[in-house]
């Protein structure tokens, strides 16, 4: 029931191939292979160049990782990205969902995977990535939403909460519970 809109338009009025290309994705585990990092970046846009690549990189808060690497871009990864930390992974699927410049970002819990200290790391990365852009953040820890315009809380595929970080730290519900039991009263911070 009801339809989702881009820019006005319902997504069904959309050819699938030009709303998949204006929609970047960043999902909670990225599959990185056995390939060298600028190929990993550029595996949906293989003719992309090394300038776009670094571009992207930079955006993502991983070109310096990379270029502290022995072979910088041009390093080999073993397959799932194995010889990298979990955040470098996240920051290395961020680049490569920034690659085409997508208008539209979805991140599907994007800090899950990673350790806390990670996640500073991370909500950095989206934050440069988000700038301009419509920007979708799926999420179980509340953290990764502080920054928010409007976060809107799902409980058995019902929407039974909406407003800011800061609105929702105020009314009970089940916004204000999870970040009581994540020790995240900060939340709205």
């Amino acid at each position: 029931q009801g339809c989702v809109r881009v820019d006005g338009v319902d997504v069904r009025r959309y050819q699938l191939e030009d709303l998949r290309r204006n929609i970047g994705v960043v999902f909670q585990e990225t599959f990185l292979f056995s390939s060298t990092i600028a190929e990993n970046i550029a595996f949906g846009h293989p003719e992309a160049s090394r300038e776009q690549i670094e571009r992207a990189a930079r955006i993502a808060a991983a070109h310096e990782l990379i270029t502290a690497l022995p072979d910088g871009y041009d390093t080999v990864l073993r397959e799932g990205g194995s010889n990298l930390s979990g955040g470098q992974r996240q920051r290395l699927a961020i680049a490569r969902a920034l690659l085409l410049d997508p208008p539209i970002l979805l991140f599907d819990d994007p800090t899950a995977a990673i350790d806390p200290e990670t996640e500073a790391e991370i909500l950095t990365a989206m934050a440069q990535a988000m700038t301009g852009r419509t920007t979708l953040v799926v999420a179980h820890r509340l953290s990764t939403l502080r920054s928010a315009d409007l976060v809107l809380v799902l409980h058995r595929g019902r929407l039974v909460q909406s407003g800011t970080p800061e609105e929702l730290m105020r009314a009970p519900g089940p916004y204000r519970d999870v970040a009581a039991l994540q020790g995240d009263g900060g939340a709205a911070a």
